[in-house]
């Protein structure tokens, strides 16, 4: 069965951005805020692990079409620049910490 969005292939990315939709804007402007945070600490734990270390990062063509329809404000995320910008920046992680990402806000809502 093809996915016809990018997250629709992982469920915890769904119910997280389902919460997100469904919260009210200022618990979503600090969830946004939180989520850049750790996302940015994320990067710094792999940059110092990969401290001299040539390494090429690939987002994948799912992903980079995802940061496509952002800039072109396509989806509801993307008319709220801040969770907008959460979603840019946590686009660039691994796939495996932004999944682990998503399965926090989803385990962490308690749905």
């Amino acid at each position: 069965m093809y996915d016809r969005r990018w997250y629709d292939s992982n469920e915890n990315t769904q119910r997280a951005l389902d919460i997100l939709k469904d919260m009210d804007e200022s618990r979503r402007r600090e969830l946004s805020r939180d989520l850049t945070a750790v996302v940015k600490q994320i990067k710094e734990l792999h940059n110092e692990e990969e401290d001299n270390e040539d390494s090429d990062v690939s987002l994948g063509i799912d992903r980079v079409l995802g940061l496509y329809k952002i800039s072109n404000s396509r989806r509801w995320y993307d008319k709220v620049s801040i969770l907008s910008y959460a979603m840019k920046t946590m686009s660039t992680l691994p796939k495996e910490d932004f999944y682990n990402v998503m399965e926090g806000i989803a385990v962490s809502s308690g749905q």
